[in-house]
């Protein structure tokens, strides 16, 4: 005689949400973070772009093609458990040096905040109300969390879709078109792409917080709902053998082509948008006098139940492995 579980008791989120989101690859929950948490998330990433020290730096710059060497590959490849700054191609002359000050150069800070940073930790792993949500979602079964990053999308500098989703495609009508699954700090304008932070099977999920108003003017996010299941991937990025990085390319028996219009999602501060991890999506250029700061980080399933791959650029250490969301519950 088999027995049928219960059904789930939802925490946070109802069945339509969940629906929704395995439907369009994403979902968007307005007002998730409190004034109060939103306003120390910005406060804090200005604190950290403000005190950061200049002089130590490698000028690693944000984007790089697909044929070029990133500048400061370790200091790339080694951030997983630090907090480190990336900057905007635009602001770094030939020679190194900014063309503006750091405060407005800087396109990231990561990877390592939601382990480090005390503020970022509290709505991170600390947040009784993201746990609700991860096991409403029920899209892990112990879910980790790795590559935690605020996302500066500076006025009026920097291309389209350059920020927190950092793979292009191009699609018929030559197009640059971004992919979120990518999950690094490199642009190109190829082909599709696997998800960088690759498990098998695959459980990428990423959570997008808004810290500022997101408009249309300085690059609030568009998503092509259903593309998650339609996409076909034929490269990703990995570390190179014999040291920085690659692109692998994949075999696929998906033939499909994503259709469909992109949606335009604007977002107030404290909006979260989760995002699946082969969903597209991108972000036009940041054409307006404001700034456009988000804070993101990617879940994963547990490694023992989901092989994380070696060849992933971000690596656990031995410090700090990937953190356990519900370690403390």
């Amino acid at each position: 005689m088999s027995i049928t579980p219960a059904p789930r008791t939802m925490e946070y989120l109802n069945e339509e949400q969940v629906a929704k989101f395995r439907r369009d690859g994403y979902l968007c929950l307005r007002g998730f973070l409190d004034p109060e948490q939103t306003g120390a998330l910005l406060s804090r990433s200005k604190q950290l772009l403000n005190g950061f020290d200049l002089a130590s730096h490698p000028r690693t710059r944000f984007t790089a093609g697909e044929e070029g060497e990133h500048v400061g590959d370790d200091y790339f490849l080694s951030s997983g458990d630090k907090i480190r700054f990336f900057f905007e191609e635009d602001a770094v002359n030939q020679d190194g040096s900014l063309n503006r000050p750091k405060e407005e150069a800087v396109n990231k800070i990561g990877h390592g905040l939601h382990e480090l940073d005390p503020v970022f930790r509290a709505v991170t792993l600390e947040n009784d109300k993201l746990k609700s949500l991860a096991r409403d979602l029920n899209f892990h079964e112990d879910p980790r969390v790795l590559q935690s990053m605020v996302i500066c999308k500076q006025r009026k500098v920097g291309g389209e879709g350059q920020h927190d989703l950092v793979f292009f495609a191009r699609n018929q009508a030559n197009r640059p078109q971004n992919i979120f699954g990518t999950f690094t700090l490199y642009v190109i304008a190829v082909a599709w792409y696997k998800p960088v932070q690759y498990t098998d099977p695959p459980t990428a999920l990423g959570f997008w917080f808004a810290l500022e108003k997101c408009t249309p003017h300085n690059g609030a996010l568009s998503f092509l709902p259903g593309s998650h299941l339609t996409a076909p991937i034929t490269k990703r990025f990995v570390r190179a053998p014999g040291g920085g990085t690659t692109f692998e390319p994949l075999e696929s028996n998906n033939s499909l082509k994503p259709e469909g219009e992109y949606i335009l999602e604007p977002c107030e501060p404290g909006d979260l948008v989760l995002i699946h991890g082969s969903v597209l999506h991108k972000s036009e250029r940041n054409t307006s006098p404001l700034t456009r700061f988000a804070y993101t980080f990617h879940m994963i399933e547990d490694p023992a139940k989901a092989t994380y791959d070696e060849k992933n650029w971000l690596q656990p250490s031995t410090g700090m492995p990937f953190s356990r969301l519900y370690a403390n519950t």
